[in-house]
């Protein structure tokens, strides 16, 4: 009986190591399968980044000229401003320059609201 228990005992040896051989090759099997969707992912990411960066690229290249104009526009505007300032300040020179002479010339004393006059 020694001889059928050693032999059975060798079965599931070798059983056990079959089911080890297979067990190692599922896990580096998962192991390839994990590197791989990693790979796949980042790949995917770097793809839609460039697709974003070229959208943005592609954005700001259409929506740069509309500022540059706006700005162009935005310079117009204030020179004419600037302009009409200028202008009144031109008319309204000797007017006001008459003003400012006659102002701190003529005096006229008056108490100040706040103060107690008896």
């Amino acid at each position: 009986m020694s001889a059928q228990n050693s032999q059975g005992i060798q079965t599931l040896l070798n059983a056990e190591q079959e089911a080890q051989k297979i067990v190692q090759k599922a896990r580096a099997y998962r192991v390839q399968r994990v590197k791989d969707a990693r790979a796949e992912a980042q790949k995917e990411i770097e793809e839609y980044r460039q697709k974003k960066e070229e959208e943005f690229k592609k954005f700001e290249a259409e929506h740069s000229g509309i500022n540059a104009q706006a700005e162009k526009d935005a310079e117009k505007e204030i020179e004419g401003k600037l302009k009409e300032i200028d202008e009144a300040g031109k008319k309204n020179r000797a007017q006001v320059i008459e003003d400012l002479i006659k102002a701190v010339t003529t005096v006229d004393p008056k108490p100040h609201i706040n103060s107690k006059h008896k």
